[in-house]
């Protein structure tokens, strides 16, 4: 066990397995839900998941969007450690930020015209900056035994700024990574999430990370991302989720997250004309967390901060975050306070950003992933199967020479599914960034006999068709164009109201 983590004694534990229990239920207490969320209506449901309505999420993405320019701040274990993680294995009593002064945080969000700012509250060594009572390393263990959650979501709503929260799902102190997930430990990150949905009022967008990435390495297949989506919704509806896949899930479409993330300091750029809500987060000193040479280190300069990317970024419907590290003190070094005093005589938040239509979000799994799959004929090294791995990084292409071409995904027994996705292979290595695609249908097979649910001519990048709750047990992808290449036909069956 990590030096400075308490196990969980059996009476604990199966308390935190009870209300993860109860609230993936859907019968978490009303007293509770009301206290955790604005005053919103009770959210509609299907069989055990919660139907977002479509209208109620766009308004919600396009608030977001209005919002424009927001300050994340990396606080946690690793800002005393000279390093990027936290090392698991050390003392809580090492987070000591002694002169905590979160309303200095909230002033200078401001001179800087921020509307938003968000906390890392679990980064993903696994310590807590909140009291939690699930048993994991927090600040009561620590040399600052004080509430740095409720200090930040307090000081920044005084200040009149819109309040989020940041929760890693890889958390190395509770050995919760990569094949080692297990019930028990979905449950502590059930109780926790309620924790921190319960008792700090109501969040505009819980930011999650260290999850289905390829340095974290844990899947929704090992923690399904409808399991916390479904909690989160149950418990504030207004809530916006989203998730850092954008390395697993390239390209403008919503998959797992109801607003599309982009580390722009790993190198993730938002492609053009993008329509579909973003955000992009940087940070202004060198890397997230502190480190000792900050306080005289060069920081990104105000021009480049608004004229590259705050303001083109608004105008492509994606929102910046700009990540400002406080010192071991618990405040902004004087540098980085006038860099964002500096920002807020270049820029103001002039109004409403550009409209978003409404994007399908897709949060359930690919039923047809990994499922035995045919082609009518393929090219050489590549075949069908490419086309239903959920890899948005390989393709299968037709055969050369082709201007006719189906690919088709077999079940065992019949699957029901509402929602398709179609990916062509745009951009994809020796593909070319111009469709070969000149019209496209999807069938079923009924009654020995192929009937059509939906086509078009050229797709989009990124094409979705809700269709009719249809059950199937062989579904067709036919095309027509020169030699055209398909990365993904995704099969969903997404919670619907009504």
């Amino acid at each position: 066990m990590p030096c400075g983590v308490r196990p969980l004694k059996r009476r604990e534990f199966a308390k935190t397995l009870a209300i993860a229990s109860v609230i993936g239920s859907g019968s978490w207490s009303a007293g509770r839900l009301k206290a955790a969320t604005s005053p919103a209506a009770k959210p509609a449901t299907t069989g055990n998941h919660v139907a977002v309505d479509p209208q109620r999420l766009q308004n919600l993405q396009q608030a977001f969007l209005d919002l424009r320019f927001g300050m994340f701040i990396h606080l946690n274990m690793a800002t005393f450690e000279e390093r990027e993680w936290g090392d698991p294995t050390l003392s809580p009593k090492l987070f000591d930020p002694k002169h905590l002064d979160t309303d200095q945080w909230a002033r200078a969000a401001k001179s800087a015209n921020m509307g938003y700012a968000c906390l890392t509250t679990k980064h993903h060594d696994g310590f807590c900056l909140w009291p939690t009572k699930t048993g994991s390393a927090n600040v009561m263990q620590s040399s600052y035994p004080h509430d740095v959650v409720r200090s930040y979501v307090d000081s920044f709503r005084k200040a009149g700024l819109k309040v989020c929260l940041y929760f890693s799902i890889l958390d190395l102190r509770a050995d919760i990574r990569a094949r080692t997930v297990t019930p028990e430990k979905i449950a502590l990150i059930k109780a926790q999430l309620t924790e921190i949905l319960t008792q700090y009022g109501p969040l505009t967008a819980l930011i999650l990370d260290g999850w289905n990435a390829s340095w974290s390495r844990i899947s929704y297949a090992e923690l399904p991302y409808r399991d916390i989506y479904d909690l989160v919704k149950r418990l504030q509806p207004d809530c916006l989720v989203t998730d850092h896949n954008a390395g697993s899930y390239p390209g403008t479409a919503l998959y797992y997250t109801d607003i599309k993330q982009y580390e722009q300091h790993a190198g993730q750029k938002i492609p053009p004309s993008s329509p579909v809500p973003s955000q992009s987060g940087t940070t202004l000193q060198s890397d997230w967390f502190w480190k000792k040479a900050y306080p005289t280190s060069e920081l990104a300069s105000a021009k480049t901060i608004v004229d590259e990317w705050l303001v083109p970024f608004n105008e492509n419907h994606c929102n910046l975050i700009l990540n400002v590290a406080p010192n071991r003190d618990g405040r902004f070094d004087d540098n980085a306070v006038a860099r964002l005093a500096e920002i807020g005589k270049l820029w103001k938040n002039t109004g409403p950003s550009p409209r978003i239509g409404r994007s399908v979000t897709i949060t359930t799994p690919d039923l047809a992933a990994g499922k035995p799959a045919w082609a009518s004929a393929s090219d050489e090294a590549v075949g069908p199967d490419q086309a239903f791995d959920d890899n948005f990084r390989s393709y299968w292409l037709a055969d050369r020479g082709k201007t006719e071409a189906w690919i088709e995904v077999r079940f065992e027994q019949a699957v029901s599914f509402n929602t398709l996705s179609i990916v062509e292979a745009l951009g994809a290595e020796g593909y070319g960034t111009t469709s070969r695609i000149a019209s496209y249908k999807v069938e079923v097979m009924r009654d020995g006999a192929w009937e059509e649910i939906a086509g078009g001519a050229r797709p989009t990048p990124y094409q979705f068709h809700e269709v009719a709750r249809t059950t199937a047990s062989r579904v067709r992808l036919s095309l027509t164009g020169q030699q055209p290449g398909i990365v993904e036909f995704g099969i969903y069956d997404e919670p619907r109201a009504g």
